[in-house]
């Protein structure tokens, strides 16, 4: 066993300050969750109602979570109508990471800050970030981002694997870890992928050795984790079509601990595409040392869902400001604050049942 296998095997039996968690906080805290048998919910968030949503929902189970923005999620955070779209993906990252990092604490939980799916044409935005993250490094001793995802699985591995090294070594640096993914995730997420590529496709399926290569190459270099493909789908589909593998991520774990002579599970693994996915299917991959699960579409859906709910019991309130009829005002049932809330219900109501299903109820490392 390694050293620092060692030493974290101590760590994660460690209570956390409540907020946002980088380098051997969250080190600890993905210990923890391989260690305890269970996983987090990572939750793509697009403003402050799906991050507070998320906070709130986390704080009520007594949970650490994983907040992640896409680009075209920080885009959004910061305006569809900021002048420079460049500008808007970076600038929406760090006041999200920002507002994470200030509420965070109060809601009383450990929360990874995370960045999701940055394919080859995306490593400026992480770049970008990084420089952000060098400036609130300087001021305060910490990085705004907790770990960045690097997804270049459409890349050939050796290309993908050296500019994975080329970013780790500069993230390491202020104690920031990244998420590299190898093979493909299925279907379609925020104009990453396609449709076709959900079914039957060879990449959707990582071999163990090009597993073993990643952290052969990575692990000296700083800390990192593994979204390896055992037939992940984003989206959802009909029963039966999308073929998860999870004995895919045990064989990569074993050939690693093996090979090096580590401790179990050395991997840190993550679940993409977990929308929709059998829950036989997710404990299984939970048992071989998945920590964090992916979860976006079905919370939007049970955002859009409510609000749907809402507007078809109160029509007229969406209609006319003062009914036609009776002249009743309909300030206080088209307010915002109102629709919007029943969103964010919709998504803590969804987000009770992830924590369950991934076992994290009661399991917070905040004190």
């Amino acid at each position: 066993m390694r050293k620092e296998d060692t030493d974290m095997t101590v760590v994660s039996k460690a209570k956390l300050k409540p907020g946002v968690v980088t380098g051997k906080e969250y080190q600890t805290l993905v210990q923890a969750c391989k260690e305890g048998g269970y996983t987090l919910p990572a939750v793509n968030v697009v403003g402050t109602n799906s991050i507070n949503a998320v906070l709130e929902a986390a704080r009520k189970n007594n949970s650490d979570v994983i907040i992640q923005l896409s680009n075209g999620g920080a885009e959004f955070y910061a305006g569809k109508g900021f002048p420079d779209s460049f500008q808007a993906k970076v600038l929406g990252a760090v006041s999200a990471a920002k507002h994470v990092h200030l509420m965070a604490q109060h809601y009383g939980v450990c929360v990874v800050m995370h960045t999701d799916h940055a394919n080859k044409k995306l490593i400026p935005w992480v770049e970008a970030l990084l420089n952000h993250s060098e400036q609130y490094f300087r001021e305060t001793g910490r990085p705004l981002f907790s770990s960045h995802m690097l997804d270049l699985s459409e890349e050939p591995l050796e290309e993908n694997l050296s500019e994975c090294a080329r970013i780790l070594k500069r993230a390491a640096a202020m104690d920031i870890s990244i998420e590299i993914e190898l093979g493909i995730t299925g279907g379609e997420e925020d104009g990453v992928g396609s449709d076709d590529d959900a079914l039957d496709n060879p990449s959707l399926y990582t071999q163990p050795q090009d597993v073993l290569q990643a952290y052969e190459l990575l692990s000296p270099l700083g800390h990192f984790s593994v979204a390896a493909s055992f037939g992940n789908v984003h989206g959802v589909y009909a029963p039966g079509n999308v073929k998860l593998r999870p004995e895919i991520l045990k064989n990569s774990q074993d050939l690693v601990q093996a090979t090096h002579k580590t401790g179990p599970k050395p991997l840190n693994l993550v679940f993409h595409g977990g929308s929709g996915s059998e829950q036989s299917k997710i404990e299984e991959a939970m048992s071989y040392g998945v920590f964090k699960m992916n979860i976006d579409t079905d919370l939007q859906f049970a955002f859009a869902h409510e609000i749907g709910e809402y507007v078809k019991k109160n029509p007229k309130a969406f209609q006319y400001q003062i009914d036609p009829e009776t002249q009743t005002p309909y300030k206080k049932i088209y307010d915002p604050r109102k629709w919007l809330r029943a969103g964010e219900e919709g998504m803590i109501n969804r987000l009770d049942e992830a924590f369950r299903v991934l076992q994290s109820v009661g399991k917070s490392l905040a004190q």
